[in-house]
């Protein structure tokens, strides 16, 4: 910490003198935990019960040239579940560059996104303990208004550290409805090609030390209707599982996705398909815990949703090969999921007097059917074939407006989630879950909200209840009291209820939020990427600074 405060004085008082043409950034964040002993949740049994997280990101630009480092500090340890790789205090980030119109040139660690991301992305994302930027270099060119190059080499973060595997990257976008003056529509092509080095001490199996992959797209729009279609090709690499390299084999990706959309009425539908398609900077990381290491960007195509017992069972993407038992063989996964959007509008008998807002979901996912051999590692897969299923998701969401000071969200939610693909345990759950919030505005920023939640569920750990209590004193000010309550579990020593209470102040760019409470245990996701979390009892404490 003291580490943090001592750069950040250093950086204000270097660049506080006035000069045209600059422009100084910096943010802070600290998330800490000081974990307690509970007789449901269990005693915290490790060293150091406080932990702490914390970063501090300043930016400086100067006419062309801009400047950046991020200091991390995770002392006395990190979070719970959080890589070992993160420890002590140390510069995570830090790098140089010169922008120009056409030329972007930047020198150590940095970000980037090829397409959707099936083929490469960087990125990070704090709460799941993601950061796998690449430090070496990247320029970006663009010749005309409708061509962007991007080039790119460098290794993977890894903890404080980098990755063994070095990364090589091109990717082109051409803008066509640029280049040939197309008014009604619009049309872009791009092309990708990613390739990962890393010594291959292996001879049992033929393949290359250098991993290419591929990656064509093409996004097209037309007045209310949107398209685009991507597809990967990657080299025949390693399949490692449980540590020890099974065989090698090629992987793919396609992903096609179109929709419709106008006042009051949209359609989304997306398809994809992935075949081996895990791809690490170094390969001995496939399948680790923390999500360290990962090139491409693989989130599961699913609902999002918002509420806690929606979330207890959850789908992760499935691009992996795994040949745990002659039972339970996979390579990939297949499926799609379609969204509608359909507004009730003002004064009819439906919509009433504020009208209301309706939102459809379905998914569904299964392995890749084929020809599966156990003893040798080996498989067939059939390109549209559908396998075991491994879930299926349909929810329904009404958002009505009675009068200036009530609204309400009715939500029911329906899932298939097969334990026995996706966590290679056991067991298959179906649940349902509906959902019901109301907020009241009471005038002069304050507002009261209610939210209840009921998941009825013949198998694993049976029904759940859930509600919390929100009171917005005003829109700087909020507190809440939320409880998940497991009371149809049939053990009675895990009828637990998970209470947090905890609040939240906000002061021009800076919040502050405390909270005591219970954590269940499971995945963590966000956007679609998942990250394991123990079951604990503890205060947390956040602080987002931006000067």
């Amino acid at each position: 910490m003291k580490k943090l405060l001592l750069l950040s004085f250093i950086f204000s008082s270097f660049f506080s003198f006035s000069q045209e043409n600059q422009n100084l950034s910096i943010g802070f964040e600290s998330n800490s935990q000081y974990y307690l002993d509970d007789s449901k949740t269990g005693d915290f049994t490790e060293t150091n019960r406080f932990r702490s997280n914390n970063y501090l990101k300043i930016d400086y630009t100067l006419n062309h040239f801009y400047f950046g480092v991020q200091l991390e500090s995770y002392e006395p340890k990190a979070l719970l579940n959080y890589s070992p790789d993160l420890n002590k205090t140390d510069l995570g980030l830090y790098y140089t560059g010169y922008k120009t119109e056409k030329l972007d040139i930047t020198v150590g660690h940095f970000y980037d996104q090829f397409g959707s991301g099936l083929i490469l992305r960087s990125w990070e994302d704090r709460q799941l303990g993601i950061n796998n930027a690449l430090k070496g270099i990247r320029v970006k060119y663009s010749p005309t208004n409708y061509i962007e190059l991007t080039s790119l080499y460098g290794n993977q973060r890894k903890g404080f550290d980098t990755s063994n595997g070095a990364i090589y990257g091109f990717d082109t976008d051409v803008n066509i409805s640029d280049a040939f003056q197309l008014e009604n529509s619009f049309l872009n092509v791009g092309f990708s090609y990613v390739g990962r080095t890393q010594d291959n001490s292996i001879t049992a199996y033929q393949f290359n030390h250098l991993t290419n992959s591929f990656a064509t797209r093409l996004d097209y729009s037309k007045g209310n209707f949107y398209s685009s279609v991507e597809y990967v090709a990657k080299e025949k690499d390693a399949i490692i599982i449980s540590g020890q390299t099974k065989n090698a084999k090629k992987g793919s990706a396609y992903l096609l996705n179109f929709g419709y959309a106008k006042k009051g009425l949209g359609i989304d539908a997306t398809f994809r398909r992935l075949e081996n398609m895990n791809f690490y900077s170094e390969r001995e990381a496939s399948g680790n815990i923390y999500n360290q290491s990962i090139i491409n960007y693989l989130p599961a195509l699913t609902k999002q949703h918002d509420y806690s017992l929606t979330n207890i069972y959850v789908y992760q993407a499935q691009p992996q090969v795994s040949f745990q038992d002659p039972t339970l063989m996979k390579s990939g996964e297949i499926g799609g999921q379609i969204d509608l959007f359909y507004s009730l509008k003002k004064g009819t008998a439906l919509g009433g007097k504020y009208g209301a807002k309706i939102a459809i979901n379905t998914s569904y996912w299964s392995g890749l059917k084929g020809d599966y051999d156990y003893a040798n590692t080996n498989y067939d897969t059939s390109f549209l074939g559908f396998g075991e299923n491994y879930f299926s998701d349909f929810s329904i969401e009404v958002r009505k407006k009675w009068s200036k000071q009530w609204n309400s969200i009715f939500y029911y939610v329906n899932q298939s989630y097969n334990k026995r693909y996706i966590e290679e345990t056991f067991g298959k759950v179906t649940t349902n879950i509906v959902v019901g919030e109301a907020t009241y505005k009471l005038g002069k920023g304050k507002s009261l909200r209610f939210e209840a939640q009921h998941l009825w569920t013949k198998d694993d750990k049976k029904n759940w209840v859930g509600s919390t209590v929100e009171f917005n004193v005003s829109s700087q000010l909020a507190f809440y009291i939320n409880d998940m309550y497991n009371y149809g579990n049939a053990d009675a020593s895990k009828k637990i209820h998970y209470y947090n209470v905890g609040g939240s102040y906000i002061y021009n760019a800076h919040r502050f939020a405390l909270n005591y409470g219970r954590q269940r245990g499971g995945l963590l996701c966000v956007g679609g990427v998942c990250r394991y979390v123990a079951e604990s009892t503890g205060i947390s404490a956040s602080v987002i600074m931006s000067f």
